[in-house]
């Protein structure tokens, strides 16, 4: 039992502590607001023309046009805002999920509590691998091993003992050696204990680094600087290309009005400012979608990759088995027992010597279920604790040093080869224990060995095997199978003992054909050679964190797309290393957390496949809405100079434009981002490592689509002409001919195959479409409006005729792609 020092605080009092001190976090900075992201966006180019426009339109008179085009682009700047506005609160719901977490004890019992919700007097438990949460003092556990480089700049980590019972003392600068103080940041490098918190938030050493870490700003992903770079170039282009339309035409035509007029139109048709635009919001959305099914995200390039994932590299406790540990069998002499109620002398034995080889405090799930089952049989340790030696990659065994009556005795607890090695066990006794221990591991129990010095004495006496069970977790076949549908494999990587790890990866349906590869083994292969000699292997036992790093290197050298699940400080560069680093949010260490890309808010393998279904469907979607903008482009580029070309009016003007951006905006950025996935995306390989998200096969589709919308658009304004029906009537029924057209491409790009037109996740469609149409309908039949934008109402056969071209031309490759099954 926990001393009455350490039994933390109240809930009411925490709460009242946490209003008075405010929370444990550093500084933050505050969101853009709706001032700040409408001055960003009027530094785009595309605002630039539209003023320009404005201007012009003021300048020779045409007040009604002017003060339409300025109504337009604020109709745009507050559809941008309110995007943006969308994308922001997505961010800011996942920073909350992304905060760091404490274990404290509140009310007596153990909680996982927020970080930033801790306060002076909190008690909290840390252990290898965590950041201290906030100042504090070392109370009891283990002599800590600490990193404080992060506030000293030393690499050298440092020593901190308890501290003793007098009051708290002032907290000396960081770095100093055999103290108790704790500092807020700091790693725990080795050792577990317990701490009481002193100082939290701003008060912290580390507090004063708050503002600039505030300040840092988040990278872009590789494609949004790739996107970035092509609208630079595409801005650059069309704004010369407008000036020499402007050119041109003036010296033709001698009117140098109507050529500022058509040279801003085209340059605004040519300039695709939605790219940078929805790429923000889909990485934004999609990170939100993806925590919503316990995927974190904590770099948006992951969104990207996530869907190209072709191997799954997961350990087994707590991902594949449900980590709730309980010892089901012992194990003295030469049979296995179930735990009895009754032990016996040896029994007896055997689980206090276990419960002494626990910490103190557990947090490791095999050292709670020692301290269950010794609760459970009121068997107590028998002494103090005085003394602990972690695992180390050299001897698989936590030791523990008790003072006891008559002296002193250390007791051990790890693999059973490191045990036997340390009892010096005879031959007969080894080969006995294996025999058992193979019979426990093929039951897929996972097996420690137990020894004890007597008092006074260094030499290990053998006390017997402890067998731990860990269920799989329910879900877990059907995901492994999922992910097995979609071409994605999965292999097993653990520390257990091989027969073990081919029971449970049997149970999780995991291939086990090509047998169990050993950490041994992968460290005796050349590093040339293991790509081959693992290409058909899926199951890894007895592997030390440093293969596993070998294991990501060998799987990305044989072609995968790599995604590698890792929970321990060491797991750190194998994170790092692998396309996709998966780390455990409720029992993963800050550093593993650090490391990753993504994290496991639920520690669930079925979270990493249904991350992946979600991840192609963003992939998707995302690459049919930049096809989509390409596309669309086309014709407003295109419609902008052909008619002067062929000698004929002006057919777009950019108020036509203007109406256009409104609906091209929020179809990419609510019509795409909102449609569901393939209902064949999982039962698809994964897309080619070599293969872009977005490259010249879409460009080439959406100049493809682009270019049949625009020949039926330029046909019917073209006819018009050729009939005789007036400049204005024809202006408005090819308009009406393009925005039917548009609707219906972005309709077909983005209708997944067997998913219904009219389903629930098409509703912003239908909106935007409704909106559109009504717009239209209100330009060519409501004067006031109609004389702004120069149209006239058409006769209802031909806008009928041009409606129906308009729907062959906007949708035919979607048709096609249901065909063909594209």
């Amino acid at each position: 039992m926990p001393q009455p020092s350490l039994q933390g605080l109240t809930s009411e009092d925490a709460a009242r502590l946490l209003a008075e001190v405010g929370p444990n976090a550093p500084p933050e900075a505050p969101p853009p607001g709706v001032l700040k992201i409408a001055l960003r966006t009027l530094k785009e180019p595309m605002f630039f023309l539209l003023a320009a426009a404005a201007v012009l339109y003021l300048f020779v008179g045409d007040l009604g046009e002017g003060l339409f085009m300025m109504a337009g682009a604020g109709a745009s700047i507050s559809l941008v805002v309110v995007q943006e506005l969308r994308s922001e609160r997505a961010l800011q719901a996942l920073q909350r999920l992304a905060e760091p977490m404490a274990l404290a004890r509140r009310d007596g019992e153990e909680r996982r509590i927020p970080a930033r919700d801790l306060v002076p007097g909190d008690i909290v438990l840390l252990g290898e691998g965590q950041r201290v949460p906030a100042d504090a003092l070392l109370l009891a556990g283990d002599a800590l091993v600490i990193d404080e480089s992060i506030l000293t700049g030393e690499s050298a980590p440092v020593t901190k003992t308890l501290a003793g019972d007098g009051p708290d003392r002032d907290f000396p600068d960081p770095g100093g050696d055999d103290t108790p103080f704790l500092y807020a940041g700091a790693l725990i490098v080795r050792g577990s204990g317990v701490a009481r918190v002193a100082r939290t938030g701003g008060r912290t050493a580390v507090g004063g680094l708050g503002a600039s870490l505030a300040a840092i700003q988040g990278e872009p992903s590789p494609l949004q600087k790739r996107t970035g770079e092509l609208v630079t170039r595409l801005g650059a282009f069309a704004l010369s290309f407008c000036a020499l339309v402007i050119v041109a035409y003036g010296l033709v035509h001698g009117d140098w009005f109507e050529g500022a007029i058509a040279g801003i139109t085209l340059a605004i048709g040519l300039l695709p400012e939605e790219f940078p635009m929805v790429l923000a919001i889909f990485l934004a959305l999609g990170a939100f979608r993806l925590a919503r099914r316990n995927v974190l995200v904590r770099r948006s390039s992951v969104t990207e990759t996530l869907g190209s994932a072709s191997l799954l590299c997961t350990d087994k406790t707590g991902t594949l088995t449900q980590n709730r540990m309980a010892v089901v069998a012992l194990c003295t002499g030469a049979t296995i027992e179930p735990v009895p109620d009754a032990p016996d002398a040896d029994e007896h034995r055997l689980i206090r010597a276990a419960l002494r080889a626990s910490a103190e405090n557990p947090v490791d799930p095999m050292d709670r279920a020692v301290h269950a089952l010794a609760d459970r049989l009121e068997i107590p340790p028998g002494g103090v604790a005085i003394e602990s030696f972690p695992i180390k990659p050299e001897l698989l065994a936590f030791i523990q040093t008790w003072r006891v009556e008559g002296g002193s005795l250390k007791a051990a607890k790890g693999a059973p080869e490191a045990i036997l090695r340390l009892a010096n066990a005879d031959a007969g006794t080894r080969a006995r224990y294996h025999e058992i221990i193979d019979e426990m591991a093929r039951e897929g129990m996972r097996v420690l060995a137990v020894a004890e010095t007597e008092p006074g004495s260094d030499d290990y006496r053998l006390r017997g095997l402890v067998a731990f069970e860990d269920p799989i977790r329910d879900d877990a076949p059907a995901a492994v199978a999922a992910a097995r549908r979609a071409g994605v494999s999965v292999a097993m990587i653990t520390g257990d003992y091989p027969a073990t790890a081919l029971a449970i990866a049997r149970a999780a349906g995991i291939d086990t054909s090509a047998g169990v590869l050993t950490g041994a083994e992968i460290a005796g292969t050349p590093t040339e050679s293991l790509p081959e000699k693992i290409r058909n292997i899926r199951v890894f036992a007895r592997v030390m964190p440093t293969s596993k790093l070998a294991l990501v290197e060998a799987f990305k050298a044989d072609g995968h797309i790599v995604a590698m699940t890792g929970d321990g400080v060491n797991d750190a560069p194998a994170l790092a290393a692998a396309h996709i680093g998966v780390a455990m949010g409720q029992r993963g260490s800050d550093v593993a957390r650090e490391a990753a890309h993504i994290v496991l808010l639920d520690d669930s393998f079925a979270s990493i496949v249904a991350g992946i279904a979600l991840g192609r469907r963003i992939s998707s979607n995302l690459r049919k809405a930049l096809t989509y903008i390409t596309a669309i482009h086309v014709p407003i580029a295109g419609l902008a100079m052909a008619p002067i070309l062929m000698g004929l009016p002006p057919m777009l003007l950019p108020a036509h434009v203007v109406l256009m951006e409104l609906i091209i905006d929020p179809t990419c950025s609510l019509a795409f981002e909102a449609e569901p996935g393939e209902k064949d995306a999982m039962l698809k390989p994964p897309r080619p490592q070599s293969e872009p998200l977005f490259g010249t096969r879409d460009l080439l589709l959406g100049a493809l689509q682009g270019f049949s919308v625009f020949l039926a658009v330029l046909a019917v304004y073209v006819l018009s002409a050729s009939f005789g029906i007036p400049d204005a009537k024809g202006r408005g029924l090819a308009f009406a001919t393009l925005i039917v057209a548009n609707l219906t491409l972005a309709l077909s790009d983005a209708l997944p195959r067997g998913v219904s037109p009219f389903s629930r996740e098409n509703l912003f469609f239908w909106g935007i479409a409704a909106v559109a149409l009504s717009v239209v309908a209100a330009g060519l039949y409501f004067p006031p409006l109609a004389t702004l934008l120069r149209f006239e109402a058409p006769a209802t056969a031909d806008l009928v005729a041009a409606s129906l071209l308009a729907i062959s031309a906007g949708g035919w490759y979607g048709m096609w792609r249901r065909l063909v099954d594209i």
